[in-house]
């Protein structure tokens, strides 16, 4: 569970929630009119730039904003190093009794033990890096989308409230009702685009980057295991991956 999001999101909203009951009560800030408007016409409109399929699994990307496991680059490291110094000892059979529980690592040693070229694994590894990338920026950019189209649907429904509230200026009752749609549409669009929307897009860019990292450093860990390298020579390399403030050499820690 990523609680920096769920935090934000529910904090955001607890505030402006809060910020309406100091104002009088939530019936005030509740138009069925403008939610239809906003969150109808957002989505639906969003909707026709994809395909049914890619708009549906947006839903589930948007899940890795709040749920997401990965492996951090000191765990990729070490078992990168350790993999190395098997293949060292015993060749590259001796990787296939290895624990892997990263798939694309699994990957990368599968072509190992297969006996690929280094020009076949480094070309199958970075196609798989640039769809799985491709695919994350699409989920990404759906969200982004919403964010555009939010506020601009809430324009559009504050054009409707106002025609119907100028075409009506001779019924007094009228004009609350359309004044409510009108103002609450503007809000409705900034809310879905400003508190929701762009903040998971720019959560799930962030971890496309931290998943594409990890992935580079596979890459070059299997090339490396595949090129013979020393294992102190791959984790050297490898801890360029670190920041320069955090890189402690795990062979340093065992000595």
């Amino acid at each position: 569970m990523d609680l920096a999001t769920l935090i934000g999101l529910l904090g955001a909203f607890a505030f402006v929630v809060m910020a309406m009951l100091m104002g009088g009560t939530m019936d005030m800030f509740i138009d069925v009119t403008s939610i239809l408007i906003v969150f109808g016409g957002t989505f639906f409109v969003v909707m026709m730039n994809y395909n049914l399929g890619q708009f549906l699994g947006a839903i589930k990307i948007a899940i890795k904003a709040f749920m997401f496991k990965i492996d951090t680059v000191e765990d990729l490291i070490g078992k990168s190093v350790e993999m190395a110094d098997a293949a060292r000892k015993g060749g590259f059979l001796a990787l296939e009794e290895a624990e892997i529980s990263n798939p694309f690592m699994q990957k990368g040693v599968d072509m190992l033990v297969d006996g690929h070229d280094a020009d076949v694994v480094r070309a199958t590894m970075e196609n798989d890096i640039r769809l799985t990338a491709e695919r994350h920026d699409s989920g990404a950019e759906i969200f982004k989308q919403i964010g555009d189209v939010g506020p601009a649907m809430g324009m559009i429904g504050t054009l409707v409230g106002l025609v119907a509230m100028l075409s009506n200026m001779d019924d007094p009752k009228s004009i609350g009702p359309a004044m409510a749609v009108a103002l609450l549409t503007t809000l409705y669009g900034a809310m879905l685009a400003n508190m929701f929307a762009l903040p998971i897009c720019g959560k799930l860019k962030l971890r496309a980057m931290e998943e594409r990292l990890n992935r580079q450093l596979i890459l070059d860990a299997i090339l490396g295991i595949q090129d013979g390298q020393n294992p102190r020579v791959i984790e050297g390399i490898l801890r360029n991956y670190v920041p320069e403030s955090k890189r402690v050499s795990t062979t340093d820690d065992g000595e």
